[in-house]
C-alpha cells in the first residue's frame, strides 16, 4: 500500500511548492512510482514539472467538483516514475462550489483511496492556507510534510496550523501523523540562520528532518524551465539535499504526532 502525504503550511513562501516538486523527482528517481496531487489554484508544482497551462482540460477541480477520477486526468512528466494530477485556477471557486455538500471535506479522499494500491507515495502539494482545499489534503492523507524557512519569524502561524492538524486527527482521519518538520532555505553564511535552526530543534526535537535544504540560486531556476532540480541541476546543493530527504522518507524514522508540536502549541 502506498503512502500518502501532504505537504501543508498555511504560511506562504516556506517551499512547500519547491519541496513537492523536488521530493516528487528524487522518490521517483530512486524507482518509487510517485504521484503528486496538484491541489493549489497557483498550480506551480504543475508547471514546475513542465505541463503548461493550456495543454489539459482537465484537472484537480474536476476530481473535487465534479467526482471525475483522478486517473483520467494524471499527466506523465520527464521522469518514468512521476505523474502529476494538474491544478487550475478553477479551484479557486472550489470552496464555494462545495460549500453546501455534505461530503465536502472527503472530495480528495474519495478520489486517492482507490490509488493507494498503484503508487509507492502520494504527495499532496497544498495551497498556503487553511481551506477546504488543505482540509480534505489532511483528510485525505496518512501523515503531513511541514516545511519551514529559517527566518525570524519562522514559528509564526505554525501553532494554528499544528492545532488544526491535531483537531483533524482527532474529528476525522485518526490515522494522521506527522512525517516531520523540513528546514527550508538555510542560509549558511548567518548567524541568523543557525541560530533559528538550533531553536526549531528545541522545539520539534526528534520530528525535524536531519535534511536542510539550503538557500540555492539553481534551485530557484529550475521550475521556470519546467524541470525538477534533478533534471536541471544534480550536481547542485539543492539537488543533494532533496534526494537525502527521499532517503529519510523512504527509510523514515520519524516519530508520530506527539510531545514535540504539542510543546510548539503551548509555547507559540
Amino acid at each position: 500500500m502506498g503512502k500518502v502525504i501532504a505537504i501543508a503550511n498555511q504560511k506562504g513562501g516556506v517551499g512547500k511548492t519547491t519541496t513537492a516538486i523536488n521530493l516528487g523527482a528524487s522518490l521517483a528517481a530512486a524507482d518509487m512510482r510517485t504521484l503528486l496531487i496538484d491541489v493549489d489554484p497557483q498550480s506551480n508544482a504543475t508547471s514546475g514539472l513542465g505541463i503548461r497551462k493550456g495543454t489539459y482540460t482537465r484537472s484537480t477541480y474536476h476530481v473535487l467538483v465534479h467526482g471525475e477520477p483522478v486517473r483520467t486526468i494524471l499527466q506523465p512528466t520527464e521522469l518514468e516514475a512521476l505523474f502529476v494530477a494538474p491544478a487550475s485556477r478553477e479551484l479557486v471557486g472550489a470552496t464555494v462550489e462545495l460549500a453546501q455538500e455534505a461530503d465536502r471535506h472527503l472530495r480528495l479522499k474519495q478520489a486517492v483511496d482507490p490509488l493507494v494500491d498503484s503508487y509507492n507515495y502520494i504527495l499532496i502539494d497544498c495551497p498556503p492556507s487553511l481551506d477546504l482545499l488543505t482540509v480534505n489534503a489532511l483528510i485525505a492523507a496518512r501523515s503531513v510534510l511541514v516545511p519551514i524557512q529559517c527566518e525570524y519569524f519562522a514559528l509564526e502561524g505554525v501553532s494554528e496550523f499544528i492545532e488544526t492538524v491535531r483537531q483533524i486527527r482527532r474529528l476525522r482521519n485518526p490515522d494522521l501523523e506527522i512525517e516531520g518538520v523540513l528546514l527550508t532555505m538555510f542560509d549558511e553564511r548567518t548567524n541568523l540562520s543557525h541560530q533559528v535552526m538550533e531553536d526549531l530543534r528545541g522545539f520539534f526535537g526528534p520530528q525535524l528532518f536531519s535534511t536542510i535544504v539550503p538557500r540555492n540560486i539553481r534551485l530557484g531556476e529550475a521550475p521556470s524551465h519546467g524541470k525538477p532540480i534533478l533534471l536541471y541541476d544534480i550536481k547542485s546543493k539543492g539537488a543533494e539535499s532533496y534526494i537525502r530527504l527521499a532517503k529519510e522518507i523512504i527509510h523514515g524514522t520519524k516519530k508520530s504526532l506527539g510531545t514535540g508540536f504539542e510543546r510548539v502549541v503551548g509555547h507559540v
